[in-house]
């Protein structure tokens, strides 16, 4: 399997269209299975050992069945980036045709957070409003926030840990919704989340594939949003059949980030809101016209290596993926 992997392995560097958390160039491995495309993206900072979820993620998408899909379009929330320019602002927001939730990075200085918020809310005023402060805030600094910041539907891991977010939940009537907590946790299954948060973050490739992500959310049995991690459509793609497969879906998904990306290895547009449940081929020409150096491909096809013999080899073959 290894070999097969490496062997169709394409690398392409994506550049985004604004600074996304320090990222202005996403690099992403592309490899075909018997069941279509996996994507292989752990950031660059990412361990061998926490980039395994990741492998095993591409891995399923590109040997294993997708199971059943309850819905064939996915509601997308708009995501705008801790930048603050006006202009630049609305140019973000335009590229989301139709969401009617924002998502807002924050965790910076108060006063540029609350101005882009209000910035957000003058040009979308129907929309509603999430923040997301990626662990950042202490609870108080958190609870100050909160009671500045208007009408949100909910804040997304506005501490780091699970202690501050059950204090932080005592405190506010605000909605918590949990994304690190989760995917950072060496078992997801083993967290007690009781009194820290209201809502179940997934994402696909972080917990390792469709499957294991829909059993942490029958797990925990808390309302759940899909988000990304700023993948390539590939990515994005198995990020929408995971919203589509869950029994229930509470909340507009953050499988928009597409929008952030100047240019992406096929077409998946948001229309009116949505964006549809489908199979995704990269096209030929993006592999070509956006492949990274034969340096780059290197060094992925190396971090599979150690990734695969760090533990994912293990696990695809008690999955029953390896031939």
């Amino acid at each position: 399997m290894l070999d097969s992997i490496l062997g169709s392995l394409k690398v392409v560097a994506l550049a985004t269209k604004t600074d996304f958390r320090s990222v202005t160039s996403r690099e992403v491995a592309l490899f075909e299975g018997p069941m279509g495309w996996g994507e292989f993206s752990p950031f660059l900072e990412y361990s061998y050992e926490e980039s395994i979820p990741w492998l095993l993620s591409a891995l399923e998408a590109a040997y294993a069945k997708t199971p059943p899909l309850n819905r064939s379009v996915i509601e997308v929330n708009a995501t705008m980036p801790a930048i603050d320019n006006p202009d630049e602002i609305a140019e973000i927001l335009s590229a989301f045709d139709g969401a009617c939730v924002v998502k807002i990075k924050v965790g910076g200085d108060t006063k540029a957070d609350l101005a882009r918020i209000a910035c957000v809310r003058e040009l979308r005023p129907e929309a509603k409003i999430r923040i997301d402060v990626n662990g950042l805030w202490s609870v108080d600094q958190a609870h100050a926030f909160l009671d500045q910041v208007g009408e949100i539907e909910y804040v997304e891991q506005p501490c780091s840990t699970i202690e501050e977010l059950r204090e932080l939940k005592k405190r506010t009537k605000v909605k918590i919704s949990g994304d690190e907590i989760i995917r950072k946790a060496k078992n997801p299954f083993a967290i007690d989340l009781s009194g820290a948060i209201d809502i179940l973050m997934l994402k696909v490739a972080p917990l390792g594939g469709i499957n294991r992500a829909i059993e942490i959310a029958q797990h925990h049995q808390l309302p759940v949003a899909v988000s990304s991690a700023l993948e390539s459509a590939v990515g994005i793609s198995h990020g929408l059949k995971l919203a589509a497969a869950l029994p229930h879906l509470d909340f507009a998904c953050g499988l928009g980030t597409g929008a952030l990306l100047a240019v992406d290895v096929a077409a998946l547009p948001i229309i009116n809101g949505v964006i549809e449940v489908r199979d995704i081929e990269p096209d030929a020409g993006a592999l070509i016209k956006y492949a990274a150096s034969n340096e780059r491909l290197n060094w992925w096809k190396n971090r599979i290596r150690m990734t695969w013999s760090a533990g994912a080899q293990v696990i695809a073959k008690e999955r029953g993926w390896t031939t």
